[in-house]
C-alpha cells in the first residue's frame, strides 16, 4: 500500500520555514518585506478561491500580498499599463496574473504574461524564465506546480538521478516545465500526450509518474510499475467531487508513494509561489550589497596625449548595464539616451535600513598650471577607493559649463590627467559661474563662452596676478573670482552684465534688476518664459 504524500502538511512546513527565515532577515534589515501582487481581470469565483488561498498563505508567513482587481471590461492596454506600473514598483518583488482572464474585451494572455518583468515573474511563465529552464539555467523562477511536484518527490527520499520518469501532459504551465525540471535533475524523461501510442506501456516503465493531462481517473493502477512514485496534478470536478487524473484506489495498491486529490499538489503550488516571491525579495536585497563592476580597460600612452585625445579614447558603458552592476533596479532609473539616466529618489526608501557610507568633500583647491584641481583630485580619490581598495565609490563631479563647448571635463582650465568621458550634447543648466550663465542659451553659448574664456576678459581682471603669491594659471571654469579693486570690479561686472543680458533676453527684452553694490548680483529676465535667475558671487580680497 502506497504512502501518502500529504501536500498540506509539507506546504505547512515550507511556510513555517519561510516565516522563520523572514524573521531572521528582518533582524538585520528592518524594512525587508517581500511583496506579492496578484492581478485578477474579472470576477471568476474559482479564481477568487485560489486568490484567497494565496493571500492567506502570505499573511501567515508575514509577507505582503496585494490583490489587484481589474473589472470585466478591462482592455489589453489597461492591463499592460497596470503591469508596467507594478514592474516599476520596488515594493513589489513578485507578480502573477491570475488565469484565465475574464474580460469582455480581447486580451492576449501570453503577451500580458510576458510583459511581467522576468525578475518579478514568480509564476515562472514568461518566455525568459521558461527559456532558462529549458536550457538548464536553474537560477530562473521555476513554475510553481512543477516546483511543488519536485519537492514532493524529494520528500520521498528517492534519488531522482538515473530514474526513468514519465510526464503525462505537455502544457506550458505544468507538463513541459515538469519534464524540463526532471531532466535537469538527471532523470531519463519521457513526455506523453494525446498522440502518444501505447501510453499504458510507456507509463508502466516509469519509476516516477507525473500526471497532468486533465482527464479524471485516466491513469489506472494497472499502468503503474510496482514501487513507483505517483504525483497527480489533475483536479477535475465530477458529480460534485474533485478527482485527479489517476485512479487513486487502484494506483495506491501498487505505488510506493502517491499524492491525494485534493490536498496533494494544490497546497504545494501555493507554497512554492510564496517561496519564489521570498526568493525574489532576497535577490533584491542582495542587489544592494557588493557591486559587480566590470571596469572599462585603460590603454596608457606615452607620451601623454592631449586632453581631448585622452577624453575621447574610451566609449562610455551603457547606463542600464552600469545600473545593474551597482545594484540599481530597472525601475529605479530613467535613461536619457544610452549613457545617462536619472535615479529615482525612491531608492532612498529601499535602502533606508542599510548602513550609511562616508561622504568626502573636495573643495577650495587652487588649480596647478596644468589645471589639476578639484575635479582631478575627486576623480583620483574615486579611482583609488574604488579600483584599488575595492570600495563602492561614487564621484559627484559637476559637468562644467565649458564641457559641452569643448567636449572635455575641465573646460577652459584644461583638466590635467584626470579625464572623464565627454558628453557631447549641451547641458542646459544654470550653475552660478560665469560660463554656466553664458551657457544658459544654446545659440549664444558656443561663441560667447569660448571668447570670454580665452580673450575678451583680461587675465588681471578675473585672476590674481603672480605677485599675490598664488599660481599664475588660467582661471578655472568652476571658480571665477571677482577681485575687490573698484576699477577691476566694474570692468568685470560690466562684462558679466552685458553677457547675462545678451544671453537671457531676446531682442526687445531687458533685465528687471541689476545692483552692482550688492555682494550678490542678480539678473532676472522679464518675459513670458520661465524666469531664470543668475547670481555672480563677489569675493572680497
Amino acid at each position: 500500500m502506497a504512502k501518502l504524500l500529504d501536500g498540506k502538511e509539507i506546504a505547512g512546513s515550507v511556510r513555517l520555514s519561510l516565516k522563520s527565515e523572514l524573521a531572521t532577515l528582518r533582524e538585520k534589515h528592518a524594512n525587508f518585506l517581500p511583496g506579492l501582487a496578484i492581478i485578477q481581470v474579472g470576477n471568476r469565483e474559482d479564481s477568487n478561491v485560489y486568490i484567497r488561498m494565496k493571500l492567506k498563505a502570505a499573511e501567515e508567513i508575514g509577507m505582503k500580498a496585494v490583490h489587484v482587481r481589474l473589472g470585466p471590461a478591462t482592455t489589453e492596454t489597461e492591463l499592460l499599463s497596470k503591469i508596467d506600473h507594478l514592474n516599476n514598483d520596488p515594493a513589489v518583488h513578485g507578480m502573477i496574473l491570475q488565469l484565465p482572464l475574464d474580460s469582455t474585451n480581447p486580451i492576449d494572455a501570453d503577451k500580458a504574461t510576458n510583459s511581467i518583468s522576468a525578475s518579478k515573474d514568480v509564476d515562472g511563465l514568461s518566455l525568459e524564465n521558461a527559456g532558462k529552464l529549458a536550457r538548464g539555467q536553474l537560477d530562473c523562477f521555476i513554475p510553481c506546480t512543477p516546483k511543488g511536484c519536485l519537492e514532493l518527490i524529494r520528500r520521498t527520499g528517492i534519488d531522482v538521478a538515473g530514474k526513468e520518469a514519465v510526464v503525462i501532459g505537455r502544457s506550458k504551465i505544468v507538463g513541459s516545465p515538469m519534464a524540463d525540471l526532471l531532466k535537469w535533475q538527471h532523470a531519463t524523461v519521457t513526455t506523453c500526450h494525446s498522440k502518444t501510442l501505447h501510453l499504458e506501456t510507456v507509463v508502466k516503465r516509469a519509476d516516477i509518474v507525473v500526471a497532468a493531462i486533465g482527464k479524471a481517473q485516466m491513469v489506472q493502477g494497472s499502468w503503474i510499475k510496482d514501487g513507483a512514485v505517483v504525483i497527480d496534478c489533475g483536479i477535475n470536478s465530477v458529480g460534485g467531487k474533485l478527482l485527479g487524473d489517476v485512479d487513486f484506489a487502484s494506483a495506491s495498491s501498487v505505488a510506493s508513494y502517491i499524492t491525494p486529490v485534493p490536498g496533494g499538489v494544490g497546497p504545494m503550488t501555493v507554497a512554492m509561489l510564496m517561496q519564489n516571491t521570498f526568493e525574489a525579495a532576497k535577490r533584491s536585497l542582495v542587489a544592494t550589497g557588493a557591486w559587480t563592476l566590470r571596469p572599462l580597460p585603460l590603454e596608457l600612452r606615452e607620451p601623454v596625449p592631449s586632453d581631448i585625445v585622452v577624453a575621447r579614447s574610451q566609449r562610455p558603458k551603457n547606463v542600464t548595464s552600469l545600473a545593474a552592476e551597482i545594484g540599481l533596479l530597472a525601475e529605479e532609473i530613467e535613461p536619457y539616451g544610452f549613457y545617462k539616466a536619472k535615479v529615482s529618489p525612491r531608492i532612498i526608501d529601499r535602502l533606508s535600513s542599510n548602513t550609511n557610507g562616508r561622504y568626502v568633500v573636495v573643495t577650495g583647491i587652487t588649480p596647478t598650471p596644468l589645471g589639476e584641481g578639484k575635479s582631478t583630485t575627486t576623480i583620483g580619490l574615486a579611482q583609488a577607493l574604488g579600483a584599488h581598495l575595492h570600495l563602492n565609490t561614487f564621484a559627484c563631479v559637476r559637468q562644467p559649463s565649458q564641457g559641452p563647448t569643448f567636449g572635455i571635463k575641465g573646460g577652459a582650465a584644461g583638466g590635467g590627467y584626470a579625464q572623464v568621458i565627454p558628453m557631447e550634447e549641451f547641458n542646459l543648466h544654470l550653475t552660478g559661474d560665469l560660463h554656466a550663465i553664458t551657457a544658459a542659451k544654446v545659440a549664444p553659448s558656443t561663441p560667447s563662452s569660448a571668447t570670454i574664456g580665452r580673450r575678451e576678459v583680461p587675465a588681471h581682471a578675473i585672476w590674481p596676478p603672480p605677485s599675490t603669491g598664488r599660481p599664475a594659471s588660467h582661471p578655472s571654469s568652476a571658480s571665477y573670482t571677482i577681485v575687490s579693486s573698484p576699477s577691476r570690479r566694474r570692468s568685470v561686472l560690466s562684462l558679466a552684465r552685458s553677457t547675462v543680458l545678451r544671453t537671457l533676453n531676446p531682442p526687445r527684452r531687458r533685465a528687471s534688476r541689476w545692483n552692482a553694490s550688492q555682494s550678490w548680483v542678480t539678473a532676472t529676465s522679464r518675459s513670458a518664459w520661465p524666469r531664470p535667475t543668475c547670481r555672480c558671487r563677489m569675493i572680497q580680497r
